[in-house]
């Protein structure tokens, strides 16, 4: 959203399926001016179904199964809404999506799959897995492979999906030793879906792995330990999982589309019975030219609606997609090999699993590797420094955009003073105090650069973020005002954006306890969020100045949200660490606030890093510290950037702060900017660790890093 051109509409994909992925890919290197891409998935990461068999036989970790949509998302620009939609309302163009107001669509585009769940087999939800959606099969196929007890294993389905499946699990199983056996369950006759030749192979097989194949075999019902057949015997089995067929998910049924078999129902253009909403993969079922479900078709919709997309919102002509009559099945044999089929021919052997490898690899490989977008040349005449000033990596947002300390004292300095009886100074504070009758207020403001596209996400972060100065101080939240820059939109995109953000702000700052009573807003070159806030003191509050030689430092929550953030940027982070660092950015610490409230010295951790406020503290209480540098609690993923040289805008202020601290490794995260980062907290020695069990107990990770010292600005690491 730092386009100098305005943004006109929303376009929202729902799901992370492989057809919403390459559109993304290729979004990235070509998007469409105007228009703003959202992706709404329930996780970080889409698993890519090709190599699923290869992942169940152990030939794949996990990771090597996955598609990152948030890196992906990063690269294409687009905004990531993390959850499951359960509704489209075409009629007001919304996506509905719990626990987050509604994401409002010009066009809508959902590729969210199928589920082989079974909800008519008694049983089968509390005691099965289905196969897909394949992220939960997968997670918990890897809990039941890693664990040590034997235990046989039911696949339901005799499809070509069944087969693989049963096929990889069996020479899991057997590499691992485990005297456990695999059976495949079809009610029917099994693979009559390919020629007879390949079936001959698949079963011949399934056989030297030791698959038990029942055809014409009913199920009864599903137990803990077995399969109870219709025929009254029973398959023991300590994983059951369903392969058997292809069911649309329930809630496409409320959306006012239509359906064929419960699927969507799309024309050659990929466009549902409204033609502001698409479909693809297997939740879509083509009228004009229908297809089993198989992820080639998938694929290739890819290039089509991304053009129709485009055409859609430009005044282009859509283009229609013509699938292929047949297509090559390359088909898992458990082992590294595989069959290849096509036109009722096969081959077999370890070369055709090399073929498939190089096919999946390279699929995959495009998410992996993704193209490098080159920085726009300076322009040919320009001012020395101006290299040096852009800098050789994006800007931060968040506190890693914030201007540094230094810079800060030198302009405040001159504007030291008070001339009213009613502010009293707080020197290091981020917060003002303020009395009134006798009626003592703590005043503060703040505001962050988005780091984020999504405006919930964000406002969810900046409002907590804000608070964090009422809470140091040990504080109640009592008022705010809103301060919003908004990117350059249309007039429909401007209320959609500050619906969302509003909206979010209320429900924020309700349940600190504050009310919004009024706000300001100007357009500019990006998404910027501020809020200034009044908070009510019942005691004195908590200020940096109070903390004594001995005190305990207890932290509540993990450094590294700027190392994450700044590795987000540059394409190096996994999206699970940044999904887990939003979730901890958006933590309130009202509780941590109320438990901290007999601190000695309290503040909040954000600008200017650990070691920065810490220092604002020891500068404050006239105190030393020391830090036990191991248990510094830290993000997944932060230590590894951090390694790799991966460094916020602002470090380098941050690290001058403290020029006597060591650098490298953990020690560089101490003066890493976080964005809604923990209280730091000076408490009485003897309440630490009572302290940490009830925060522990609330659900923050909380930590006793340290303690003060009798030794004036003396900052000193320990190791554990």
């Amino acid at each position: 959203m730092n386009s100098d051109l305005p943004l006109t509409h929303d376009i929202v994909l729902i799901g992370g399926g492989h057809t919403h992925a390459l559109v993304l890919r290729k979004w990235g290197m070509r998007p469409l001016p105007g228009a703003r891409m959202t992706l709404i998935n329930p996780g970080p990461t889409a698993p890519y179904s090709g190599m699923l068999p290869g992942f169940v036989a152990g030939h794949y970790t996990r990771d090597d199964l996955d598609i990152d949509l948030i890196r992906l998302a990063r690269f294409a620009g687009a905004r990531v809404v993390m959850g499951a939609a359960h509704h489209i309302d075409t009629v007001n163009r919304q996506v509905l999506v719990p626990g987050r107001a509604p994401v409002a669509f010009d066009l809508c585009s959902v590729d969210i799959g199928i589920t082989s769940d079974m909800p008519d087999l008694p049983g089968f939800s509390d005691h099965a897995i289905p196969a897909k959606p394949l992220g939960a099969f997968a997670q918990r196929w890897e809990l039941f492979a890693e664990n040590e007890a034997p235990a046989d294993a039911v696949v339901i389905g005799g499809g070509v999906a069944g087969a693989e499946l049963s096929l990889a699990m069996a020479h899991r199983l057997r590499t691992q030793g485990r005297t456990a056996k695999v059976t495949l369950l079809e009610r029917d006759r099994a693979l009559t879906a390919i020629g007879a030749h390949a079936r001959i192979r698949i079963m011949e097989q399934m056989r030297a792995l030791g698959v038990t194949v029942l055809e014409e075999t009913g199920i009864s019902e599903i137990r803990n330990d077995a399969v109870m057949l219709q025929d009254r015997r029973s398959v023991a089995s300590g994983f059951t999982t369903g392969a058997a067929g292809a069911r649309a998910y329930d809630w496409l049924g409320h959306s006012e589309l239509a359906l064929h078999d419960g699927f969507i129902a799309v024309n050659g253009h990929l466009q549902s019975s409204d033609p502001t909403v698409f479909a693809v993969g297997d939740c879509a079922h083509m009228t004009d030219t229908p297809r089993p479900k198989a992820g080639v078709f998938a694929v290739r919709q890819a290039p089509i609606l991304y053009d129709n997309l485009c055409a859609a919102l430009s005044g282009g002509t859509l283009r229609t997609y013509s699938p292929q009559k047949d297509y090559l099945k390359l088909i898992s044999l458990g082992q590294k090999n595989a069959i290849a089929e096509r036109f009722g021919r096969s081959w077999t052997g370890p070369l055709m699993w090399r073929w498939k490898d190089h096919i999946d690899q390279t699929f995959m490989n495009r998410f992996r590797n993704l193209p490098r977008m080159d920085a726009a040349d300076l322009p040919p005449v320009h001012t020395t420094g101006l290299g040096e000033a852009l800098g050789d990596k994006p800007l931060c947002g968040g506190c890693g955009a914030k201007v540094g300390r230094t810079a800060l004292r030198a302009a405040l300095a001159p504007l030291s003073g008070n001339q009213r009886a009613d502010v009293i100074p707080l020197p290091g504070d981020d917060a003002a105090l303020l009395t009134t009758g006798g009626i003592r207020q703590v005043m503060t403001s703040d505001h962050l650069r988005a780091l984020v596209e999504d405006p919930v996400m964000m406002t969810r972060i900046a409002a907590n973020h804000a608070l964090g100065d009422i809470w140091a101080m040990a504080a109640a939240p009592q008022a705010a005002i809103a301060t919003l820059i908004l990117p350059r939109l249309s007039g429909v995109m401007q209320q959609r954006m500050m619906s969302e953000i509003m909206t979010t702000a209320t429900e924020v700052l309700r349940a600190a306890g504050a009310e919004i009573v009024g706000g300001h807003s100007s357009v500019g070159s990006e998404l910027t969020i501020g809020f200034t806030l009044t908070g009510l003191c019942e005691r004195d509050p908590v200020t940096l100045a109070g903390g004594r030689p001995g005190d305990a430092l207890i932290l509540t929550k993990p450094l590294g949200s700027g190392v994450l953030m700044a590795a987000d940027m540059a394409g190096q982070a996994h999206g699970a660490w940044i999904v887990a660092a939003l979730s901890h950015m958006v933590q309130p610490q009202s509780e941590a606030s109320r438990l901290l409230a007999n601190a000695h010295a309290m503040t909040d951790v954000t600008g200017f890093g650990l070691a920065g406020h810490l220092h604002g503290i020891c500068e404050a209480s006239g105190t030393g510290a020391t830090l036990t540098l191991d248990a510094l609690p830290v993000m997944d993923g932060a230590l590894k950037m951090a390694n790799a040289d991966i460094r916020s805008t602002l470090f380098d202020d941050n690290r001058s702060l403290v020029p006597d601290l060591p650098t490298g490794g953990m020690a560089d995260l101490l003066y890493d900017p976080q964005t809604a980062g923990g209280l730091l907290a000076a408490v009485a020695a003897s309440e630490a660790d009572d302290l940490v069990t009830a925060l522990r107990a609330a659900g923050y990770p909380a930590v006793q890093i340290g303690s003060l010292t009798a030794t004036a600005g003396q900052l000193t690491l320990q190791a554990g």
